[in-house]
């Protein structure tokens, strides 16, 4: 097959593992991660659950979705080792991501056998869903950059940009900061829902309220102090870069930024409503898409050396 074709594919699958992880959210927004009990893979011990209630249905098909998810992948990771050589980088960006979405499968299982699930506050819980986050970052970094390689985006260079590259990382572990504080925050809002904007901020101050409820303040600090960061990184490598592209994603990573800021603000007027969070989770995921794509144009092999793509060729696909 033409390995436009793969490419074609391997953006459908990002965007597919996109709607996954939303649904995912769902399940957790609205408590239904005990519709199928404490089994898994089974859904209370049956194959397909027959009669299901509203809460098994939404679980259920969640994992259906991530199944598929799976499979999606699977084929992706035969399918790069049959077009592409050895050595090649979509070779890499497929085999982490098949890695991946089997951690992330498991981390799921986990949440169900051990019931981290539905109204469960223990500091298990907390602990897992942090490793789950990290993890489907991880996931949807794999298969961003596998996307972008098969797209004839360069290998990455790092030599000699060692200290460049320590600022990318930082901001990379403040984006995962500001995601695992954030799902600490929604679990906060599901389990502990408050009836006012006045009252959450009681709860929030009140020294003996549950600890979720007590770490929510620090997303917001957490979220405008790296967001500032990233600005800044972003706003001054594209004023010095030449190439169109990076500065389109540069400028990108900004917007969705901001508006990634204004959506959590509305989040907190709204007192969290589900529909909200999976708005602000989707810009959350799509901030940290763009600064893989961003960080993988900085660091692109250049002109001047041996095997080099240039970076616009992220728009033109291998025939």
């Amino acid at each position: 097959m033409r390995k436009s074709s793969f490419t074609k594919f391997a953006w459908g699958i990002l965007i597919y593992n996109l709607g996954v992880i939303l649904w995912g959210a769902y399940v957790r927004a609205t408590g239904s991660g005990a519709g199928c009990g404490s089994h898994w893979p089974l859904c209370n011990g049956e194959v397909i659950p027959r009669a299901p209630q509203v809460e098994t249905i939404i679980e259920f098909s969640h994992r259906l979705s991530s199944g598929v998810a799976f499979l999606f992948v699977l084929g992706l990771f035969i399918w790069a080792f049959r077009v592409y050589p050895k050595g090649h980088s979509v070779r890499l960006g497929v085999s982490l991501s098949l890695f991946f979405i089997i951690t992330e499968a498991l981390v799921g299982a986990g949440l169900v056998l051990f019931e981290w699930v539905a109204q469960d506050a223990s500091a298990g819980r907390v602990i897992s869903m942090a490793v789950h986050l990290i993890n489907t970052f991880l996931l949807l970094a794999s298969l961003t950059l596998t996307a972008w390689w098969a797209s004839g985006g360069s290998q990455l260079s790092f030599k000699g940009r060692e200290g460049l590259l320590l600022v990318f990382c930082l901001g990379f572990v403040g984006v995962i900061f500001i995601g695992v504080s954030g799902a600490i925050t929604a679990l906060g809002d599901t389990l502990f829902p408050a009836d006012s904007l006045i009252e959450g901020v009681r709860q929030d101050m009140n020294p003996a309220a549950h600890f979720l409820i007590r770490l929510r303040v620090w997303h917001p600090i957490i979220a405008i102090t790296v967001g500032l960061y990233l600005i800044f990184i972003a706003g001054l490598l594209a004023s010095l870069r030449e190439d169109v592209l990076l500065k389109r994603f540069a400028g990108a990573l900004i917007g969705l930024f901001v508006i990634q800021l204004g959506a959590g603000l509305i989040n907190l007027l709204l007192l969290a409503p589900v529909w909200m969070q999976l708005v602000h989770l989707l810009l959350a995921d799509l901030v940290w898409i763009t600064l893989v794509l961003f960080t993988a144009m900085e660091f692109a092999l250049r002109k001047s050396q041996p095997s080099a793509v240039p970076s616009h060729s992220l728009l033109q696909s291998e025939s």
